[in-house]
């Protein structure tokens, strides 16, 4: 079981995405804006964020980047998950360090597909000899 914070301004999107990892069997954690979300990250420490991008506060984009640039939660992969729909917006999400980028509204099973490989065991590289 997973750790997963889901970090969105939206009541209605945390309700739907905290069905969908609780679904997964894992934890759900949330955060309801981008500076919240980064609290939260060094807090909790979780195994993976959702992250909306249009949120009060500090947007998506800051906070990833303010995530994924923290030497104590570089870590924690970061998943957006946004109505920002645009090639130059997932670009630039990337650029801040996501993982991966889901456009809403999404289907359960992109979700569950998104969570299932970002969190997979990844193998151990072989030690250099």
């Amino acid at each position: 079981m997973a750790r997963i914070l889901i970090v969105d301004d939206s009541p209605s999107q945390l309700m739907g995405i905290r069905r969908i990892v609780e679904s997964l069997g894992h934890e759900a954690l949330t955060a309801e804006d981008g500076a919240a979300g980064v609290a939260a990250a060094k807090r909790e420490l979780p195994d993976l964020i959702l992250m909306d991008v249009v949120m009060p506060n500090l947007n998506g984009f800051q906070a990833t980047r303010s995530i994924t640039r923290d030497p104590a939660t570089k870590h924690i992969p970061v998943v957006l998950v946004t109505t920002k729909d645009q090639e130059t917006d997932k670009v630039w999400g990337m650029r801040q360090g996501a993982c991966a980028y889901i456009i809403k509204p999404f289907s359960d099973t992109e979700l569950s597909e998104t969570i299932n490989r970002v969190i997979a065991p990844r193998p151990i590289p072989p030690a250099a000899a």
